[in-house]
């Protein structure tokens, strides 16, 4: 059994099980990066609130907004493309690419996707923008928070969360305008017309993007989110990481100090220990400790860094995306090593392209027509009366176009059949003619003839179905089954 000392039980006894996570302010930063991040977040937004917006035409009887997802007809819509529910392949496709993307961006860059282009990131820059323009920089807001509330304060904590609430309130507005014509839902959500289930989703989304981006911030990051554990479990000591590289920083000291040591021949890190660096942060991380889940990669660091060297008259970059490799090859004496063309790097772009390659060219190879062919299993096949062989044949026609479309069908590979259909008459050619309106299926029951004398066993046979007017062709093949 161990026993503690008193004044060892004592401090274990003062420590807390569970300590709150304390409010972070972060500060305002000019600097290359922060440029950066303000390109995305203009570029991305304005995708987000205006491509519901754009326009395209498809011609008659079709949507013309760019990018919809249509659920009443099952259609998603992306400029030319149109999806239907059954080419779920591209959805996949789609996902494989997300996630290699993801794979190959952690393996240049760690999490450079946290950083500028995650729309929790995104988002939480946007509040931060609004909380900065009402209440003010850093350390007027820890002061205010620190004093009284006055009538100021309340005014600007309403007017803060209002703005919130509107921005909110049109992100879940912008979202639902993907799924209904945006231009009609929004004459409808302003005249109170709208369906309730717009309503419903604009209340979701409104709340989640008020508390994710208003009041969660960097707790998302830190506790909800599985990225970081990921990323972690990925990276590689090749990955260029946010770095603060201790080799030119250590000893850290003041600047009147570092001045001092210097003059007498004494090392002296670059570091003067200003803080700069944690109070840019958005999640709080002091990057000179290393390495940290929170850390998310976005660079402002390196920009309120810089600005504290150039007035220190030291080099910039004492922070800076930089690898673990290089602080001991300096160390050495030896240059920096960058290696982005490596084996797992070559490695993603391979699958990259294979499926980008595979994607594109299915759709540009695809037709709007699709057809499938089941042969009846009870019977597989009725001799006649007059000694000829007859299949059975359950045929479907999906005409994806928005408009009808009249397929001739036809058969080959089987001592050439007589094929009869329920309900439709061959032309003059001795072809089947089946009409499909737009956007239907339409399922025919077949009848595949060989006559007598003809050769009477099973044999291979292809269905035909070509568009009359644009020729357009699909196949199906089955077989024919005789005694």
């Amino acid at each position: 059994m161990t026993i503690l000392r008193a004044d060892v039980e004592d401090e274990y006894q003062d420590e807390p099980l569970y300590a709150s996570a304390k409010r972070i302010y972060p500060q305002s930063v000019h600097g290359v990066y922060r440029r950066i991040k303000w390109i995305i977040l203009c570029v991305t937004l304005g995708i987000y609130y205006l491509l519901p917006f754009v326009r395209w035409d498809r011609g008659p009887n079709e949507p013309h907004q760019a990018v919809l997802v249509d659920l009443a007809h099952r259609r998603f819509y992306f400029f030319f493309i149109e999806i239907w529910p059954q080419e779920v392949y591209y959805l996949t496709g789609l996902l494989i690419l997300a996630a290699m993307t993801l794979f190959l961006m952690n393996a240049l860059a760690g999490r450079v996707w946290c950083g500028y282009l995650c729309p929790q990131t995104v988002w939480t820059d946007l509040f931060i923008m609004v909380e900065r323009f009402v209440e003010g920089d850093r350390r007027e807001r820890m002061r205010k928070d620190a004093g009284p509330w006055t009538v100021q304060r309340v005014r600007e904590k309403a007017l803060k969360h209002a703005l919130w609430l509107i921005i909110a309130w049109w992100t879940g507005g912008a979202w639902v305008l993907y799924f209904a014509d945006a231009p009609t839902l929004v004459r409808e959500l302003a005249t109170f017309q709208a369906p309730a289930i717009a309503w419903i989703w604009i209340g979701i989304l409104t709340f989640t993007t008020y508390v994710l981006a208003g009041t969660m911030r960097e707790q998302v990051c830190l506790y909800m989110c599985p990225w970081p554990r990921i990323q972690a479990a990925m990276t590689d000591e090749n990955a260029l990481n946010v770095t603060y590289r201790l080799d030119r920083g250590e000893p850290r000291m003041s600047l009147k100090k570092a001045t001092a040591s210097r003059a007498l021949g004494e090392q002296a890190g670059d570091c003067i220990d200003c803080g700069q660096c944690v109070a840019v942060c958005p999640t709080g991380v002091d990057i000179r400790n290393g390495d940290n889940l929170g850390c998310i990669q976005c660079g402002l660091c390196i920009d309120a860094c810089d600005a504290v060297m150039k007035k220190v008259d030291r080099p910039l970059r004492l922070i800076a995306y930089d690898n673990e490799i290089n602080i001991g090859r300096r160390r050495a004496g030896k240059p920096n090593l960058f290696r982005p063309i490596r084996a797992r790097t070559i490695l993603y772009v391979v699958v990259i392209a294979l499926v980008g390659g595979v994607m594109t060219t299915a759709l540009a190879t695809r037709v709007n027509l699709d057809v499938s062919a089941i042969h009846d299993r009870n019977p597989m096949f009725v001799k006649t009366v007059d000694g000829s062989i007859r299949n059975g044949y359950s045929i479907r026609i999906i005409n994806r176009s928005s408009g009808d479309r009249n397929f001739a069908i036809t058969a080959e590979g089987a001592e050439s059949p007589r094929l009869e259909a329920i309900g439709v008459d061959p032309d003059a050619q001795g072809r089947l003619i089946a009409q499909v309106g737009p956007d239907q299926t339409r399922e025919l029951r077949v009848l595949a003839t060989l006559p007598a004398g003809k050769r009477a066993e099973q044999q291979d046979m292809t269905f035909r179905i070509t568009d009359v007017d644009s020729g357009a062709t699909a196949v199906v093949r089955d077989h024919f089954d005789a005694p």
